[in-house]
């Protein structure tokens, strides 16, 4: 059996760009190119019918690395936890204050782009402590 190599993670959202950018910021993460035949992304969405335009964004790792991200809109709201999340890793290679040090700093920066704090899980000597945010949208994820 072939292994799956590559794989998209997919966000309901209501506002799919401005969340794609959000996260853009926290992974630095690139929108990619218009599809051939278009200037930019706006010509594009210009280009579908009224009830599309709007309905959909990604964003992609510019090493090509990550997954790619798709941000699609949907017309409900969150209302229930989310059954899977991203795990943001930010204190890789690092120990005790530096890697809590680490968290706090990537926390701050998160939160001044709109993300929320939910929680910080501590987990005394396992170093695996993380803090639970959200983003613009409610959708969980944490810093690790």
């Amino acid at each position: 059996m072939a292994s799956i190599k590559k794989f998209q993670v997919t966000f309901d959202c209501a506002e799919p760009e401005r969340v794609a950018r959000f996260w853009c910021e926290v992974l630095g993460y690139v929108v990619p190119p218009p599809p051939e035949g278009f200037a930019s992304w706006d010509a594009f969405d210009r280009s579908l019918p009224a009830e599309r335009q709007g309905s959909a964004f990604a964003c992609v790792d510019p090493s090509g690395e990550g997954p790619r991200l798709f941000f699609q809109r949907v017309p409900e709201g969150r209302v229930v936890k989310n059954r899977v999340h991203l795990d943001v890793r930010v204190g890789t290679g690092l120990a005790g204050d530096e890697r809590l040090a680490a968290l706090q700093a990537e926390c701050d920066r998160l939160l001044a782009l709109g993300a929320s704090l939910v929680q910080v899980l501590r987990a005394d000597g396992f170093n695996e402590s993380c803090i639970a945010m959200q983003d613009i949208e409610g959708n969980e994820f944490c810093l690790d």
